[in-house]
C-alpha cells in the first residue's frame, strides 16, 4: 500500500503520476464546482490550461449546450458564462449542457495528472463517496496520489485539510503510517488539529481569506458542507463525467 499527497502540482514529473490513481483536490473552488455542476445534471466539463484554449475549445465544440466557465485570481473572466462559483452551478442554468473550464489553480492540477491510470475529483462536498472509492482501491492494493491544486504554486491549508480527510477516510481510521509519504502525513496531522469541521480550515486558509476579500464569502461556506453533492467525477479523455456509484 502506498498513499501520497502532494501539495501543489509545479514541477510535477509524470513519473510521480504514470499508472497510478490520482485524487485531485482544489477545495476552494474548482474541484467544489465541478461536483455541483456534475450533481445539477450537466453533461460534463473540459478543463483547459487558458482563457483562450477555453474559446477556441468552445468554438470548436460549436454547439448551443457549451458553456464558458473560469476564473483569474478568483473573479469570472470577462465575456464567460459562469464563473467558478458553485452558487452558479443550479439545475436550471447547467443541466445538459458541457462547461469548458479554465481555473488559477485546480484545471492546472488535472491537467498534471497525464499517464495516471484513474483521475477522480474530490472537495467536501463529494467526500465520503471519494473516500470509499479510495479505500477500495488501497484494499486492492493500488498506489493512490492525492493531488492538492494548492495556491500559485504554494501549499493551501484548505486543499491540505481536504487531503487529510480523504486520507483517513481511505485508511479506514486505522493509524497506519507505512506507506504514507511525508505530506500525507502532515494532512492526516492536520485533521487532527481541525477535527470535522470544515469551516475553520477553509475560512483561515490565504484561499478563503481572499475570497472573503472579494465578496465570496458564500463560496467559502458552500464549500464547507460535507457530502452535499454525493457524486464521484472522473477525468478520462480531457473530459471530467460522472462515473457510477455502486
Amino acid at each position: 500500500m502506498k498513499l501520497d499527497v502532494i501539495f501543489d502540482p509545479v514541477g510535477l514529473p509524470t513519473s510521480e503520476v504514470a499508472g497510478r490513481v490520482v485524487f485531485v483536490v482544489d477545495v476552494l473552488r474548482a474541484t467544489t464546482v465541478m461536483c455541483t455542476a456534475l450533481h445539477q445534471g450537466a453533461r460534463g466539463i473540459v478543463p483547459v490550461s487558458s482563457t483562450e484554449e477555453a474559446m477556441r475549445v468552445a468554438q470548436a465544440l460549436g454547439t448551443e449546450d457549451v458553456l464558458l466557465s473560469g476564473e483569474r485570481n478568483g473573479l469570472p473572466i470577462p465575456g464567460f458564462a459562469l464563473g467558478n462559483s458553485p452558487l452558479e452551478m443550479t439545475e436550471g442554468v447547467v443541466k445538459g449542457k458541457s462547461l469548458v473550464m479554465t481555473t488559477t489553480n485546480g484545471t492546472k492540477a488535472l491537467l498534471a495528472t497525464q499517464g495516471a491510470a484513474e483521475v477522480y475529483i474530490a472537495a467536501a462536498v463529494n467526500v465520503s463517496v471519494a473516500g470509499v472509492r479510495a479505500r477500495e482501491l488501497l484494499e486492492l492494493n493500488e498506489d493512490l496520489v492525492i493531488l492538492c491544486s494548492g495556491r500559485e504554486g504554494n501549499f493551501g491549508l484548505d486543499d491540505a485539510y481536504t487531503a487529510g480527510r480523504l486520507a483517513v477516510l481511505a485508511l479506514g481510521g486505522r493509524r497506519i503510517r507505512k506507506g504514507l509519504n511525508d505530506a500525507a502525513l502532515v494532512a492526516v496531522d492536520l485533521v487532527r488539529r481541525y477535527g470535522n469541521r470544515w469551516e475553520r480550515p477553509l475560512s483561515l486558509s490565504a484561499a478563503g481569506r481572499h475570497l472573503r476579500a472579494i465578496g465570496f464569502s458564500s463560496d467559502v461556506l458552500y464549500a464547507a458542507h460535507e457530502d452535499q453533492h454525493p457524486v464521484l467525477p472522473v477525468y478520462r479523455d480531457r473530459r471530467i463525467t460522472l462515473s457510477p456509484l455502486p
